[in-house]
């Protein structure tokens, strides 16, 4: 059992506020799996299944078509904003308010309180979002039991500020190393530098024109970009190494591959000596015009944006589950000191589902 109980009753923003107080930092979920995993198996009308620190519960009514219901429950380090609190605006502030125990809270909400749902549902708690690729948890059960994942339609509550966002961002990191030859720099025509053979890669990314397309009426930006660079022995050696670190956020119309090739070709003629992949998650075409999806834009209201980043709709996309984000915290104040959610939209975010699901 776990040591803090979950209360199913509360609304969403209490629970969102008890989710907050127990901490889950990316590699340290456990305590709260154990609490989701046990609130969960109070509830009759739900098979609960655990696989590590995910868990994934469900509805079995045979209902007509399966919605899958995603969310991860851990966080970025926390910043001395634990324990959460609630200010006068009804402004509920704390690490993971946002990002996204505010979204795990409605998936908890609508499992306990809807019992009979009009579609199938499943519930999905999963951890290590906030970290690399290989460690994620949604990663780990897709490849282990595909089948508990299987839906019509997945709806993925990272933080959209209670609007739809479609698809997402794929995003690549690369590294980039030149070499040089050590030498005193006393001497330094005697050796190499390799900082100064990294210039072209700067270079071409300074003058790199990002594309803006257009898939399903939402526009999507492109970045390239460093994002670190490293290099150098002591301040009297002509340094032989240099990685420059190169992150590609990409539009959903590329895969993989394509996006792989294209960061090829913008450095093919910068000196590169080393191409290495360091981690990499593919993008998700939008799919708004699936039949559920549809329906749900039309329950939910609002005008579709596009995902700016990444998030497991990829996921999802890849067994084929057409999915979107649709959360209450703003995306900006994710991962912030001052990581706040509005009670209201938390509030809203679960009527809004709860309708649909009952309508």
């Amino acid at each position: 059992m776990a040591d803090t109980p979950l209360d199913l009753t509360l609304d969403a923003a209490e629970l969102t506020a008890q989710l907050v107080d127990l901490p889950s930092e990316s590699g340290n979920e456990k305590p709260l799996a154990d609490a989701v995993e046990a609130a969960l198996r109070a509830l009759p009308h739900l098979a609960v299944d655990r696989y590590g620190n995910n868990v994934v519960a469900r509805t079995n009514l045979g209902r007509a078509e399966r919605v899958v219901l995603a969310g991860h429950i851990d966080t970025v380090p926390i910043a001395g904003n634990v324990p959460s609190r609630l200010d006068e605006n009804g402004v509920l502030w704390g690490c993971g308010t946002c990002d996204m125990k505010s979204g795990v809270a409605v998936q908890l909400r609508i499992a306990a309180t809807v019992p009979e749902p009009n579609r199938d549902l499943t519930f999905v708690f999963y951890d290590n979002e906030e970290v690399a690729a290989h460690l994620n948890g949604l990663k780990h059960v897709s490849e282990v039991h595909p089948e508990w994942l299987q839906g019509d339609f997945a709806v993925l509550l990272e933080p959209s500020d209670g609007q739809v966002e479609g698809g997402c961002q794929g995003t690549l990191r690369v590294l980039l190393r030149t070499k040089g030859e050590r030498a005193h720099s006393a001497r330094s025509w005697m050796g190499s530098n390799a900082i100064h053979a990294a210039s072209p890669i700067l270079a071409a990314l300074a003058a790199y024109e990002p594309r803006y397309p257009v898939i399903d009426g939402l526009e999507y930006r492109e970045g390239l970009n460093a994002v670190g660079i490293s290099g150098g022995v002591a301040g009297n050696v002509i340094p032989d190494e240099c990685v420059v670190t190169v992150n590609f956020r990409y539009a959903p119309d590329r895969t993989e591959e394509e996006a792989i090739e294209h960061v090829r070709e913008v450095f093919a003629d910068c000196g590169v000596d080393e191409f290495v992949i360091d981690d990499h998650s593919g993008a998700a075409l939008p799919g708004l015009s699936h039949p559920a999806a549809v329906a749900f834009i039309e329950a939910v209201g609002g005008t579709p944006q596009p995902k700016y980043g990444w998030t497991d709709v990829s996921r999802f996309s890849g067994l084929g589950v057409p999915a979107v984000n649709y959360g209450p915290g703003n995306p900006h104040l994710a991962h912030k000191r001052d990581e706040r959610v509005e009670t209201a939209k938390i509030l809203a975010g679960e009527q809004r589902l709860r309708d649909w699901l009952t309508a």
